[in-house]
């Protein structure tokens, strides 16, 4: 009799080991873009980021006094790098600076000063700040003509005398790039 009920708790031991180590796979939870697939595309991966586009701007324009991000780009994790959005931040003084953001974490792992000339030949620093519209604020208004979906990128370029906002955005089962003119209104779509 007791080697029979020792045997059950084994059993149930057994059993609720496993019940246990099933456990995560069974709610569903998303991989993080750190541990997401090679396979996938960038906006793929760009999707199961916990930090969003948005956040890591403003993360990236927090690290210095009043500068403005001016370029944005998802990037997969490879062997040096976390999944991570580079974004490019210009200041008042004409400094340009990159910083590296963790799409999972939100922490900023690196930071760099770029040569501001490669940029500046075709767009000034006061075309940023006579901007009605900030970056962070195109993102929102591309994720919603979007449908919803999540900016992973974004670009400035110079239309003219000012500039505006060249977004991508992840959706479902693909990509989907929106024009922001400066005054906040979509351009083209």
């Amino acid at each position: 009799m007791l080697n029979r009920l020792a045997g059950a708790a084994g059993l149930l031991a057994l059993s609720a080991g496993l019940a246990l180590a099933q456990a995560p796979a069974a709610t569903g939870t998303a991989p993080q873009a750190n541990q997401a697939s090679g396979d996938l595309k960038e906006f793929q991966v760009a999707k199961l980021a916990k930090v969003g586009l948005a956040q890591a701007l403003a993360t990236a324009e927090s690290q210095g006094d009043k500068g403005r991000a001016i370029d944005a780009d998802f990037e997969k994790a490879d062997g040096k790098n976390p999944a991570h959005y580079s974004i490019k931040v210009v200041y008042p003084d004409g400094k340009l600076i990159e910083y590296g953001i963790d799409a999972d974490s939100g922490a900023v792992y690196k930071s760099e000063n770029q040569p501001i000339e490669r940029y500046f030949t075709r767009l000034k620093t006061a075309d940023f700040q006579n901007a009605k519209t900030s970056l962070k604020d195109a993102l929102a208004i591309a994720e919603q003509k979007a449908g919803g979906g999540k900016a992973y990128e974004a670009e400035v370029e110079r239309d003219g005398q000012s500039v505006q906002y060249e977004i991508s955005v992840a959706l479902a089962d693909r990509s989907q790039e929106v024009k922001v003119g400066p005054d906040g209104k979509v351009i083209g779509n």
